[in-house]
């Protein structure tokens, strides 16, 4: 990683223009078949810095008997311990499904500057389709939002996981 450290000597991630969106969310689509190997719900999460992953991260859930184990959390916390901080400013996140509440909360509090969206959430989707968290003025923070790369792949990753599951 290159490393971009403040007067403290701890590192900062800095802007992700450039990067390429496509070639990241892929990354995350791999996690989520790794997910979906362990008979999670396939989501997958990447967290880029300075052009390099620094945190992974799949659904867990099951296997973990972890409500709070979801690809982003987890693709949060090994990114903290990347940088050795709890902010990641400057830092996008990849992830193949639009985040819940919690997640999209979580991404707030650690100052994620970016996100990429694959597929949305009718479900619990907190970043557009049901209450967007992310680009809320009220918040000491906001994200920018990147929606629909990839969109079609992600889908169907979950429509073929859960057409399965119910022996459809």
């Amino acid at each position: 990683m290159t490393e971009n450290k403040d007067i403290t000597g701890e590192i900062h991630c800095v802007g992700s223009n450039g990067l390429d969106d496509e070639y990241y969310m892929k990354k995350a689509i791999e996690l989520a078949h790794k997910a979906a190997g362990f008979n999670e719900v396939p989501i997958g999460c990447v967290i880029v810095c300075n052009g390099e992953i620094i945190g992974r991260g799949y659904n867990m859930r099951n296997s973990e008997k972890n409500a709070l184990a979801h690809a982003e959390i987890m693709a949060i916390n090994e990114a903290n311990e990347a940088v050795g901080d709890w902010r990641l400013e400057g830092a996008t996140t990849y992830v193949t499904l639009e985040p819940c509440p919690m997640c999209a909360g979580a991404i707030l509090q650690a100052r994620i500057s970016r996100i990429v969206i694959g597929a949305m959430n009718k479900k619990s989707g907190s970043v557009g389709t049901i209450v967007n968290l992310l680009n809320n003025d009220e918040f000491n923070h906001q994200v920018d939002i990147t929606y629909d790369v990839c969109a079609d792949e992600c889908a169907t990753l979950l429509s073929d996981f859960f057409r399965k599951l119910r022996g459809k």
